[in-house]
């Protein structure tokens, strides 16, 4: 029988590296990462069906109405969601699935599928985030203060999370994340069907 993937879910400050992390994952382990969709525009090199699903407003709450999202969220003024299908397809598959979302989607993922992990990505402090920010290239100095501003409101949801990740050296990090990823599969949650088998055993001794 095949065994069942484990589902994660990446969050962490806008800046911290997250989106980079996640890449280098899928490219180095073939992770599963589930594409969100987003009624945001989308940004410079990011494409349609491979960074996101681009809907308008209108298209976006259609798939709420027909109950098409794992989650949703509202995120400076716009909806982000997970759409619910394929992460249930590659689970059943036996592959491990990476969400990359923020906060307050990955506490509903958790409440609606309590076997998901939470992990959080952080950089080694708030400078040092400023300064990635700032880095891109991307956005206005109003922006980055909303970003910030948003960071510092986000640090309230960190203890929720099962694990905390601190993204200083890309590949360290990487590595980190990838060990920490194989080792839930020995969790207690995700061993049932073994520990039924074992329990199984016993019945005739």
């Amino acid at each position: 029988m095949t065994k069942r993937g484990v589902l994660a879910i990446i969050s962490g400050f806008s800046g911290a590296g997250k989106g980079t992390i996640v890449g280098e994952l899928v490219r180095k382990y073939d992770y599963a990462i589930s594409i969100s969709a987003t009624t945001r525009n989308p940004r410079e090199g990011e494409e349609e069906g491979v960074n996101y699903f681009f809907k308008s407003r209108e298209a976006f709450e259609k798939m709420i109405d027909e109950d098409a999202l794992i989650e949703y969220a509202q995120y400076l003024g716009n909806y982000y969601g997970t759409p619910k299908e394929y992460v249930m397809r590659q689970l059943d598959a036996g592959r491990d699935v990476l969400l990359e979302i923020e906060m307050q989607g990955a506490l509903k993922v958790k409440e609606r599928f309590p076997e998901t992990t939470l992990i959080f990505i952080t950089p080694p402090d708030v400078s040092e985030l400023r300064r990635r920010l700032e880095g891109r290239g991307t956005e206005t100095p109003e922006v980055i203060g909303r970003r910030i501003a948003r960071a510092k409101e986000e640090c309230a949801y960190m203890q929720k999370y099962d694990y905390i990740v601190v993204n200083d050296q890309l590949e360290d990090c990487v590595e980190q994340m990838h060990a920490l990823l194989q080792s839930l599969h020995y969790a207690g949650y995700n061993q049932l069907d073994l520990i039924h088998e074992i329990t199984a055993g016993f019945q005739d001794i």
